[in-house]
């Protein structure tokens, strides 16, 4: 047979002659099919490159695959002919195949099959997984296919894209029948289960299209969704394609223009991924984004990098077709599901309710009337009936979006009613997020317009900047309403006692909204806010305080990880900063609402105890006065009476606590709380002075937000290294660590540690386990061997940060803050530690903030005999601390007890 005709690729097609030459002389060689399909493969990745149309480089991979079946068939199973079909079933039936696509078909067979047959089937079989096509198959009879079918919808999508390859086309025709509508899953039947199986995989996305390693097949508006309108629009019209929708109505010119583009753009994305990655994959994963970007064009610009150039554009793309998606799917509710005898309700004279989905009376209201626009979502929420947009509703929105104009936004009652959305008592959350689905709200708010799917190539940010803002939004909203009361119980005392909680909506919709605009984003949002606002026709006060809250938003974090808050001046400044309790109050909320909404993973009770800590002792200290400011003695003596208190059940004499509290220096009592202090002395209490053992303790505290580990021992340099080490390879993150030399030679060491997952020390068995490893290597002197094993995750491995140092000496003029910047991974604090002791550098303090892949921690240091690093040392301590860092990252590491 003439097969070779069938491919229109003229390197293929001799490919393809030169397996039928061998095939005719009798010689059926796997590595000559093998050769074909590598030889295929490698020139359609080059034609990719040439930048050859999509279509015709996932056909040419269809044919490709279609040719090398054709010839095995021949060769292995040619007595099938007259008795099965061998059928392309799946993506491959439709003709889609990638590079590293699954190749499903099925054997349809008679019913009367001998041995000869099932031989020469499982021959065919085998042989195609020798040469390498990772083979999805299935022998069925017709009547299989019928059953399985009617079980499982899954199935039958599957069987609905058939293509007949080779055999019996009567077999492919009957089975076609027999999983027909009239037979099985009815069109209404099968819409639902579509719409149930559809909602499930978006769920097992997160529910957004915004996560920053998306997957382009699964996620909302990726492929799948493409694919399940076509299954609908298969089953319930009968149609083979989208494009068959327009002369029916159901689809316009422009909107299968816009589905169809956001089609190939998904394919070329796809194609390049699965080039690039070598496999089958379908997530846009760190590890590939830089590659794909570069495959696909996209190149550096001055305010852009073309990675997230690249990714704005996907996310983009997928946003419009998951709009344009939920659009098509709502007109299918309305023609499949819901009863056309039933009248609608009007609302009022402009919009009805249609079996709770919001209709316009006139399709063209919104070009007409655009404050109607507006007016659609305030009915959304004041309206608990309705349940979203009909899908002409929505179709009439994107025809109007260009008249969101200058007149629009100069309008004043549209500025009432864009307010009113954010004052309503409910559906503040769920209508933002329908503006910006819809596209109303970028266009509302412009420069919100040019934050939409940017995103920002790191480990610390999460989703793109418009889902993380709404999600800030979201958070805000929660601690707003009653029933999350439960949640954040601090957080919602103070929202709820706002004046005005939606300036926190408004100060949280514009903190970023600068974000690659070049320049400080902060400096930039605050100048939008302030111009918003006075266009919204805010008071000056308002308007000023959301023009603060934008330029600060995060102040209170930065104090909170980075400055030692136990110092009254840190708390002196920050309030002086602050300036009153309205400020302070819409600060706290939103930098709450700021951090949880980033990065699932940012938020831990440490973050909440140390937030708390900060806000209570600056509220405390506007109370005071700016003018009067707290009394570093006085405040000593009251945290010792605080302590002293907790101690008297213990029957430790005062003259015990005196004489170990005289050996501590007064910063002890202002680095750490009442309970810790007391909990240390008594541990201290039991020490026997004859037997200079380390003493190692380990207790959660409520009020630190995590657990504290003590180490106390004979004063070495080394001490942190060999701390660190211990608790990193067991898996805990240290926030914190406070080192007190005391007065008689020893080190009072404090780390405030979680899990690495941000979950509390709590597991049976595991303050023993903490305290035995920190035993063994604490009883011990040196460090040498003493390393990390655990390997950092995929994630922080791709992104490289450049080692920065910097030094500022304190105001008191006796130490060194030291402000490291470097890539986070396993065992840093502890080659930081043994760099310190290698340059006889003494550390007492360490603030540890992680922001993703970067390490942004404080330390605090001194040289013998308590004085600041002079420029010189400085100097030396940064070439060795960067020196030092570069070659840990081209180290393996063995762990502490090796």
């Amino acid at each position: 047979m003439d097969t070779g005709s069938r491919v229109s690729d003229p390197g293929q097609a001799a490919l393809m002659r030169n397996l039928d030459q061998a095939l005719e002389a009798g010689r059926v060689d796997a590595g000559q099919f093998r050769d074909a399909l590598r030889m295929g493969t490698a020139s359609l990745a080059e034609r990719f490159l040439r930048g050859d149309p999509i279509d015709d480089l996932v056909l040419g991979r269809t044919s490709l695959v279609d040719e090398v079946l054709l010839r095995a068939w021949q060769a292995h199973a040619p007595e099938l002919a007259e008795q099965a079909a061998l059928v392309a079933v799946g993506g491959y039936g439709r003709g889609e195949l990638h590079p590293c696509s699954d190749v499903d078909v099925m054997i349809l067979k008679a019913d009367d099959q001998t041995p000869a047959h099932l031989s020469a089937l499982e021959r065919f079989v085998t042989f195609l997984w020798d040469i390498g096509l990772e083979i999805g198959h299935s022998v069925r009879t017709i009547e299989d296919c019928s059953q399985i079918a009617a079980d499982d919808i899954t199935v039958t999508t599957t069987l609905m894209e058939a293509r007949r390859l080779a055999g019996r086309q009567d077999l492919v025709a009957r089975m076609q029948k027999a999983i027909s509508t009239d037979l099985i899953w009815a069109s209404d039947i099968f819409f639902r289960a579509k719409l149930d199986e559809q909602e499930q995989r978006h769920q097992r996305y997160q529910q957004t299209t915004h996560n920053l390693e998306p997957n382009v097949k699964s996620g909302p508006g990726g492929m799948r969704d493409l694919q399940m309108l076509g299954w609908v629009t298969q089953r319930h019209f009968g149609v083979r394609s989208l494009a068959e929708l327009i002369p029916r109505g159901f689809l316009t010119q422009h909107e299968y223009h816009m589905l169809d583009d956001g089609r190939r753009f998904l394919w070329r994305v796809r194609f390049a991924l699965h080039t690039i990655s070598g496999r089958r994959e379908d997530r846009l994963l760190f590890d590939h984004q830089v590659a794909l970007a570069q495959q696909l064009g996209y190149e550096e610009q001055p305010e852009n990098v073309a990675v997230e150039t690249f990714m704005q554009n996907f996310f983009r793309t997928v946003n419009d077709l998951k709009r344009l998606s939920d659009m098509l799917i709502q007109f299918l509710r309305e023609d499949i599901l819901l009863d056309s005898t039933v009248a609608p309700e009007n609302l009022n004279e402009q919009f009805h309710n249609y079996h709770g989905y919001l209709g316009l009376n006139d399709d063209d209201l919104f070009c007409k009337q655009p404050p109607r626009i507006l007016e659609a979502f305030q009915l959304m929420q004041q309206d608990k009936d309705l349940k979203g947009f009909r899908g002409q509703t929505i179709r009439s929105l994107q025809a109007s979006l260009d008249t969101i104009d200058r007149k629009f936004l100069a309008e004043p009652d549209n500025h009432r009613a864009f307010i009113n959305i954010l004052c309503s008592p409910r559906g503040v959350t769920h209508e933002l997020r329908r503006m910006n689905e819809y596209g109303v709200l970028g266009r509302y708010i412009p420069a919100f317009g040019r934050i939409i799917g940017r995103m920002q190539f790191d480990m610390f940010h999460s989703y793109t900047v418009d889902a993380h803002t709404l999600f800030v939004v979201s958070n805000l909203r929660r601690f707003a309403l009653t029933r999350y009361d439960h949640e954040f119980p601090y957080c919602s005392e103070i929202m709820q006692a706002l004046p005005k909680p939606e300036l926190a909506y408004i100060a949280a919709l514009f903190h970023d909204i600068a974000k690659g605009e070049g320049g400080n984003h902060s400096e930039l949002g605050a100048r939008d806010a302030q111009q918003f606002c006075r266009q919204q026709g805010l008071s000056e006060y308002d308007a000023n305080l959301v023009e603060w809250l934008v330029r600060h938003h995060l102040l209170l974090s930065l104090t909170a990880q980075k400055k030692d808050i136990s110092d009254p001046e840190v708390i002196h400044d920050f309030a002086t900063h602050v300036g009153d309790q309205i400020r302070l109050d819409y600060l706290y909320v939103l930098t709450v609402a700021d951090v949880r909404g980033t990065n699932p993973m940012l938020w831990n009770s440490w973050k909440s105890a140390l937030f708390e800590k900060l806000y209570r002792l600056t509220q405390r200290a506007l109370q005071r006065g700016l003018e009067h400011p707290i009394d570093r003695q006085a405040l000593i003596r009251e945290i010792q009476e605080s302590a002293s208190s907790e101690l008297r059940s213990t029957g430790i004499r005062k003259q015990r606590i005196q004489a170990i509290w005289d050996t501590l220096p007064d910063e002890y009592f202002l680095r750490h709380s009442n309970d810790e202090i007391a909990w240390h002395t008594e541990l201290l209490a039991t020490r026997d002075k004859r037997r200079p053992s380390p003493l190692i303790g380990v207790r959660h505290h409520e009020s630190k937000g995590g657990t504290s580990v003590i180490v106390f021992a004979r004063r070495g340099r080394d001490a942190f290294a060999r701390a660190t080490a211990v608790l990193d390879e067991l898996g805990l993150n240290i926030f914190d660590a406070l080192i007190t030399p005391t007065t008689d030679g020893y080190s009072l060491d404090t780390y405030h540690v979680l899990e690495y997952s941000g979950a509390a020390v709590l597991e049976p068995g595991r303050a023993d386990e903490i305290e035995r490893r920190l035993m063994r290597i604490m009883s011990r002197r040196g460090t040498a061997g003493l390393t990390v094993s655990r390997r950092p995750p995929r994630q922080a491995r791709i992104f490289s940060v450049p080692p920065q140092v910097e030094f500022v000496n304190t105001s008191g003029g006796d130490s060194t803050v030291m402000e490291l910047v470097a890539g986070d991974r396993p065992g840093l604090l502890s080659d930081l530690g043994n760099t310190l002791v290698a340059e006889h550098v003494d550390l007492f303090s360490a603030r540890i903030m992680t922001v993703g892949e970067r390490a942004e921690d404080v330390f605090t240091l001194s040289k013998p005999p308590g004085r600041p690093l002079y420029e010189d040392e400085c100097a030396l301590l940064r070439a060795a601390l960067i020196g030092g860092f570069s070659q840990s990252r081209r180290d393996d590491k063995t762990t502490p007890e090796q």
